[in-house]
């Protein structure tokens, strides 16, 4: 099915979408809002928003997280009349935010070595707490992960995106994000078997 406004987008409604609901609520409000109405930009910003939030925090760090997640909506915003509906809204948005993270990770003084070699990267982490009803805090241990590493493994292990794509989006090879991913992943190893 498609749903064509003039001048607007055009629009198909995936049937996935339609069965599990919400897919043409969503669909409308991105015609309505590409054409300017921002009472349906708002509610697919507070569909959208927590799952932007949560990427950015993971990506440079909870500090510049509410500025880079304004600048992400603002973009998606002003961008809206590019969206042509080929995926869902929030697989669009999602990859707008990761390339404004990208864009941003240089001006807000983050973009530092790819990767830490040393033994204690991880040391000022808390390790397993004595009590097994305790856990220990997984986004604080990604969070003082290298920039390289952290981003690596964010986007492949938490947001599943494939080598390749990573290798585009942070302008490296396929081989430097299988590096950055193992190292990663080996250094929050040591640290949760501690």
């Amino acid at each position: 099915m498609e749903l064509t406004i003039p001048g607007v987008a055009t629009l198909r409604t995936d049937s996935d979408q339609a069965k599990r609901g919400g897919g043409d609520a969503e669909a409308a409000d991105v015609a309505l809002a590409a054409s300017g109405d921002g009472s349906a930009f708002e509610r697919l910003y507070r569909a959208h928003v927590a799952r932007v939030h949560s990427l950015i925090r993971r990506m440079i760090g909870p500090d510049a997280a509410d500025d880079v997640a304004q600048d992400v909506f603002v973009r998606a915003w002003t961008k809206l009349g590019t969206f042509r509906g080929d995926a869902a809204f929030g697989t669009w948005l999602h990859r707008l935010a990761v390339n404004v993270i990208l864009a941003r990770r240089t001006t807000i003084g983050t973009e530092r070595v790819r990767y830490d070699d040393s033994e204690n990267v991880l040391d000022g982490v808390a390790g397993r707490p004595p009590a097994p009803e305790l856990s220990m805090d997984f986004e604080e241990a990604v969070g003082r992960l290298p920039d390289g590493a952290r981003q690596v493994f964010v986007l492949h292990d938490i947001e599943g995106y494939r080598h390749e794509e990573i290798a585009d989006m942070l302008g490296i090879v396929p081989g430097t994000s299988k590096s950055q991913l193992h190292h990663a992943r080996m250094a929050l190893r040591k640290h949760l078997d501690r």
